[in-house]
């Protein structure tokens, strides 16, 4: 099981930015974002493969960026242009062969807390 620590959350307004950094505990293929925003089911957001390929949903596509350094077993999520809409719990997740959840080809099973990103209008 891989330990993943979410930071860099907080509150901007609308058209600002914010990064996100994700510490792991070990080196895994597949890492990505999710985020819940209240009273809606957790949506992928995007991810990246060992290969630095990278996936996102339309709705962030053009906007954020997912990047991984893997020297530090650190994944980021830089998002720019925010929107009210992208408010929400995000966490960060690392593939497992036991993993429940698929995203973009990728299994995922570990999760970390969750960082709070608020967007207001």
């Amino acid at each position: 099981q891989v330990r993943l620590v979410e930071s860099g959350g907080g509150s901007v307004q609308a058209g600002g930015s914010l990064t996100l950094s994700c510490a792991a505990s070990a080196s895994t293929a597949c890492l990505g974002w999710f985020r819940q925003a209240p009273g809606k089911e957790r949506e992928g957001v995007a991810r990246i493969d060992s290969d630095g390929i990278t996936a996102y949903a339309t709705s962030v596509k053009g906007r954020f960026t997912i990047s991984r350094d893997n020297a530090k077993n650190t994944l980021y999520l830089q998002m720019n242009s925010l929107k009210p809409e992208d408010t929400g719990l995000y966490y960060c997740a690392a593939e497992s062969p036991s993993g429940r959840t698929w995203y973009q080809g990728c299994r995922f099973g570990d999760w970390g807390q969750g960082t709070q990103v608020t967007v207001s209008s």
